[in-house]
């Protein structure tokens, strides 16, 4: 297994902003939301995490490849700045390690016996449709 890769603080924006939904005046008055802003190409990562990043179907990536990660979860600014920078962790070490490269292989005689079986059974029950030959 790889080792974790390590990201450079100073290539991550943070932001404090409010947060939405209940929670009551606290919700209101503090900003304990943190936006964290992470600019994929531009940062110091591997080039092949940097594509497979980019490569990745999710909304958070922006079409210029900044990755927005909105972190509301906690009461306080400092818990909600660990849980956007552990997603970011996370996010960035499930594609640093290159998925495996699939060889094809033949397929076994014992396959291919139970692929023409299969379809012989299935030829003679389309074949018992047909007319019966009976003249009225």
């Amino acid at each position: 297994m790889t080792a974790p890769l390590a990201i450079d603080e100073s290539e991550v924006t943070v932001t404090a902003v409010r947060a939405q939904g209940a929670g009551g005046q606290n919700v209101n008055k503090v900003s304990s939301a943190i936006h964290l802003r992470f600019d994929i190409p531009a940062s110091s990562l591997p080039d092949g995490v940097k594509e497979r990043l980019l490569a990745l179907r999710d909304n958070r990536i922006t079409q210029d490849g900044v990755l927005i990660i909105k972190a509301q979860q906690h009461r306080t600014q400092d818990m909600n700045r660990l849980d956007a920078f552990s997603r970011l962790h996370e996010l960035v070490n499930s594609v640093a390690r290159p998925p495996r490269v699939r060889r094809a292989t033949r397929p076994t005689r014992a396959s291919r016996e139970r692929r023409l079986e299969g379809k012989s059974q299935r030829s003679g029950i389309k074949q018992l449709r047909g007319k019966t030959g009976l003249q009225d």
